[in-house]
């Protein structure tokens, strides 16, 4: 997968009490998923990202830095768009 074929979309998430989180219904559309459906999240450096599946770590992680070294690109820049 070339780095220019990636779809990046944000959306916000407003944390509520107990730390529960809501994710917009358009998010749950195209993810598929439902109401009690358990979602990964990960750390990455200041970075949150969530996932429906457990991903290969290393494998996502390598597929956000690689392109951003080879772009010389920020994780601010590459968020920002």
């Amino acid at each position: 997968m070339e780095a220019t074929d990636i779809n990046i979309q944000q959306m916000p998430i407003l944390i509520g009490q107990e730390g529960k989180i809501t994710i917009l219904q358009v998010a749950q559309d195209s993810l598929n998923v439902n109401e009690g459906y358990m979602l990964i999240l990960m750390q990455i450096g200041n970075l949150i990202l969530m996932t429906p599946q457990q991903p290969e770590v290393p494998e996502l992680i390598n597929q956000i830095t690689t392109p951003m070294e080879n772009e010389n690109v920020s994780l601010t820049n590459l968020l920002a768009g």
